[in-house]
C-alpha cells in the first residue's frame, strides 16, 4: 500500500483532504497522514481516520506521495527547501502541489526535486470551498507522466470532477491556473456590478440572481450568492471562503506575467484595484468577491449589505 501525506488545511485544503481520506478509507488503504501549521485545523480530518504527524519533514519521511495546498509561493518554497534539507531520502517520492503559485516557483521546485530523484506534479484547482466540499473541483495537472498517472486516480471522482492534462511540463498547469483566474476575477467583478445596478435601479437582487444562475451558469450564480448572502464580508470570527489577499496575490501573478509578455488586462487591473480598496476599508476578513463592497460604495451604498457583517 502507498502512504499518502497532506500538508495545508485551510478552507480548501481541509475539504480536499477530507474527501481523499474518505476515499482511502473506502478502499481500505492506509489512512492519510497530515500536518499543518495550526494542528487544531486537522480535528475534522482526524475524526474520519486521518493521522496527525508532528511536522512536514515527518510527513515527507513516511509518505510516498505528498500533497500540499498552501497560501503562497513563499510557503511552498520553504516546504521544498525543508524537504531537501531534511536528510530523508526523496528518491521516487511524488510531491503534488495544488496551490496557485507562479510558474517560476513551480519550475524551481520541480528542478530541485528532480535532482533528488523525486517528481513534482503541479495540480492547481478551480472552484471555491463549497465545490471542494462536494469533491467537484477542476484540476489542471502537469508533470512527469509516470507521476501524474499515479496521482490522477486520487483526484478524479475523489477531489475533482475533471482533470485537465497539461503535459509533462508542470509550469503549464500553473500557467493555466493563472489564466483561468483572469476569467474568475473578471466574472466576480461583472456579477458585483450587475447586482449593484439591480439594487440601485429597484430591480432587486433576487431576479438578478435568478437570471445570473440560469443564463450564465452555476459558477456565476455561486458568485452572486456570495454577495446576496453576505459571505463577501463574513463575521470577523470566521474564515472567508477564499480570502481577498489570496485573490489579490493570484491577480498579481497574472498581471506580472501579462506585463512580461506584453498583454493588456484592463478588466483584471480594475478588479484588483477594487479588491485592494475593499481590503483597505474592511480588513483581511473578506472573501475574494469583496470588490462588491467597493462597487456598492462607488454607487452611494454602504459597503455592507443586509446579510453581511456591519463592522470593520
Amino acid at each position: 500500500m502507498t502512504q499518502i501525506g497532506w500538508y495545508g488545511l485551510g478552507s480548501m485544503g481541509l475539504a480536499m483532504a477530507n474527501n481523499l481520506q474518505r476515499h482511502l478509507a473506502g478502499k481500505k488503504a492506509l489512512s492519510l497522514l497530515y500536518t499543518n501549521r495550526t494542528m487544531a485545523r486537522g480535528q475534522p480530518l482526524q475524526s474520519i481516520g486521518g493521522i496527525a504527524v508532528p511536522g512536514f519533514n515527518d510527513l515527507v519521511a513516511h509518505s510516498k506521495i505528498i500533497f500540499t495546498m498552501v497560501s503562497n509561493d513563499m510557503v511552498l518554497q520553504n516546504l521544498v527547501s525543508s524537504a531537501l534539507g531534511s536528510g530523508h531520502t526523496l528518491k521516487d517520492k511524488i510531491f503534488v502541489d495544488c496551490s496557485t503559485v507562479h510558474p517560476d516557483t513551480v519550475s524551481s521546485a520541480a528542478a530541485a526535486l528532480k535532482d533528488q530523484n523525486a517528481a513534482f506534479v503541479s495540480a492547481p484547482v478551480f472552484g471555491g470551498n463549497p465545490i471542494a466540499v462536494d469533491g467537484k473541483l477542476v484540476f489542471a495537472i502537469g508533470g512527469p507522466k509516470s507521476a501524474t498517472e499515479v496521482v490522477k486516480p486520487l483526484i478524479q471522482d475523489v477531489m475533482g470532477r475533471r482533470v485537465i492534462e497539461c503535459g509533462e511540463d508542470p509550469t503549464k498547469s500553473s500557467l493555466l491556473k493563472i489564466a483561468g483566474n483572469i476569467v474568475t476575477v473578471n466574472m466576480m467583478e461583472a456579477v458585483g456590478e450587475a447586482q449593484v445596478f439591480a439594487e440601485k435601479t429597484g430591480l432587486g437582487t433576487g431576479p438578478m440572481e435568478e437570471l445570473i444562475g440560469e443564463a450564465f451558469g452555476p459558477v456565476a450564480g455561486g458568485y452572486s450568492k456570495r454577495l446576496t448572502t453576505g459571505a463577501y464580508a463574513p463575521p470577523l470570527d470566521s474564515r472567508p471562503g477564499f480570502g481577498v489577499s489570496l485573490a489579490i496575490k493570484d491577480a498579481k501573478h497574472a498581471m506580472d506575467m501579462a506585463q512580461e509578455f506584453g498583454v493588456n488586462l484592463p478588466g483584471l487591473e480594475l478588479a484588483r484595484g477594487n479588491m485592494e480598496a475593499a481590503r483597505d476599508y474592511a480588513g483581511e476578513c473578506l472573501d475574494s468577491s469583496s470588490m462588491y463592497g467597493t462597487l456598492r460604495q462607488q454607487s452611494g451604498l454602504e459597503f455592507w449589505n443586509e446579510k453581511s457583517r456591519k463592522e470593520l
